[in-house]
């Protein structure tokens, strides 16, 4: 399996405090079967603002901790990403190489738990146009999801990708996300599970716990959300969007026509 999204560098977010809390939490997550984990860690986010989140640290980082690994004979690569807090400049991100991930064809997007800015789609959707598709980070933890799943549609239809956590899954971040990440799951709304792993407590990797109950919900096609996406994002390759057969007979195609144009 491949985990995207987790906050495993130590002493760099409000992830790991110390390498031998990261060598646990990765230990941890070779157990369950995990090769590859994308470190994704905050990126101009009002937690970050006054510590040093440049590509050359974090590339450092990595490299030192992939060290470790070897050392300790864990069985995990690690690849270099970023999760970018939601501000208009996104477009203007593009060319930050810890920004985006696979090449430069993706960027981790996350909002305020509490607050979806007016006027975000045309930002994401000229973010797809230049060429990166945004990935949402976490939807089912966002309160106007909670209150209308519909903005999930319209994030798919803007050309996004969709990642929610593994936590969320299995009811460890509260029951609102729990029953909302279950619905973007059994709606086909979702192309990637993360763990968000934080620490070696309460926010570890239990990503084949998640991704276990998924598979009781969807059958087979959880196997993309841990294998073949995640590997696609890595590899800066296309991901296909599937619409729940409902919902895609009455979506609006505007966009559809004019992501069509642009990618031809």
């Amino acid at each position: 399996m491949i985990d995207f999204h987790n906050h495993i560098l130590p002493n760099v977010d409000d992830g790991s405090t110390s390498l031998e809390m990261s060598i646990t939490m990765l230990r941890n997550a070779a157990d369950q079967g995990i090769t590859d984990v994308v470190n994704t860690v905050h990126f101009q986010h009002p937690k970050v603002l006054n510590k040093e989140i440049s590509y050359q640290r974090i590339k450092k980082k990595i490299n030192n901790l992939q060290i470790e690994l070897l050392n300790s004979q864990i069985p995990i690569t690690l690849h270099i990403g970023s999760e970018v807090f939601y501000y208009p400049n996104l477009v203007e991100l593009r060319d930050e190489p810890l920004a985006t991930i696979g090449s430069g064809k993706y960027m981790l997007v996350e909002f305020h738990p509490n607050h979806i800015p007016t006027g975000h789609r045309e930002i994401l959707f000229n973010l797809k146009m230049s060429g990166v598709t945004p990935i949402i980070a976490h939807p089912e933890r966002y309160r106007g999801v909670h209150e209308n799943i519909d903005i999930v549609h319209k994030w798919i239809d803007t050309g996004c990708i969709i990642q929610v956590d593994a936590g969320s899954v299995l009811g460890l971040l509260g029951k609102k996300a729990k029953k909302t990440s279950e619905l973007i799951l059994k709606k086909e709304l979702c192309q990637i599970l993360g763990s968000d792993a934080h620490d070696d407590l309460n926010r570890n990797f239990v990503l084949y716990e998640a991704f276990l109950l998924a598979g009781s919900w969807i059958g087979k096609k959880a196997n993309k959300l841990v294998y073949d996406n995640p590997r696609a994002v890595i590899d800066g390759q296309k991901i296909k969007v599937e619409f729940e057969e409902e919902y895609n007979k009455f979506r609006p195609n505007i966009w559809d026509r004019i992501i069509g144009k642009f990618e031809k």
